[in-house]
């Protein structure tokens, strides 16, 4: 079987892809790109530390336009990256039979509920997988151990999440994305820990 994980680079979906790899299904990484930016770059070069195949699922720049004016209408990014990640969610089900993504049990955004998950399998056919079971201390304790990983504040270069298209959008649009996305740090894997 093949599974698609929805992949940014970091920890989670890493952790998420060497669980599948494991359990013997044939693991696609993808990250979805709106062509606003080249925000797949870090991601791609992540998938080939791990050895995994990588590909950029180009989706429609409406559907990032819609997120950018609920996020400056709402004033804060929340909703906006929820509805770009079940939009994309549901273009990865069109094509594959599991789907998967490092979300945890702890996030807020970008999550489906339980609803939109039942609502996804049962229209698609197709399985869901997350990390809802886990938080965020056990995956850093799973993934510290399987990984090196680098931790930098978060700029263009070095994310593949849907933040990256989104602010670029946003400044793009006359205004400031700062206004909105605190500043943070990203971790991204670059490799297997030796």
């Amino acid at each position: 079987m093949k599974a698609a994980v929805l992949y940014s680079g970091g920890k989670d979906s890493s952790f998420v892809a060497v669980m599948l790899q494991r359990l013997g299904l044939e693991v696609e990484l993808v990250t979805a790109n709106f062509g606003v930016y080249d925000s797949y770059v870090p991601a791609s070069k992540s998938a080939e530390s791990l050895g995994f195949n990588h590909s950029v699922l180009e989706m429609d720049t409406g559907i990032l336009k819609k997120a950018c004016e609920m996020i400056l209408e709402d004033g804060f990014p929340n909703d906006g990256i929820k509805y770009i990640h079940k939009m994309t969610v549901e273009r990865l089900a069109e094509t594959h039979d599991i789907i998967a993504d490092g979300t945890r049990r702890d996030d807020r955004t970008p999550k489906l509920n339980v609803n939109q998950i039942r609502s996804l399998e049962d229209r698609f056919g197709v399985q869901y997988i997350n990390l809802d079971s886990f938080g965020h201390k056990s995956v850093r304790m799973i993934t510290e151990n399987l990984f090196e990983i680098s931790k930098e504040r978060s700029n263009k270069d070095n994310s593949s999440d849907f933040e990256v298209e989104i602010r670029t959008m946003i400044d793009g649009m006359g205004h400031n994305s700062l206004e909105i996305f605190p500043e943070h740090y990203q971790t991204r894997v670059i490799g297997y820990k030796q």
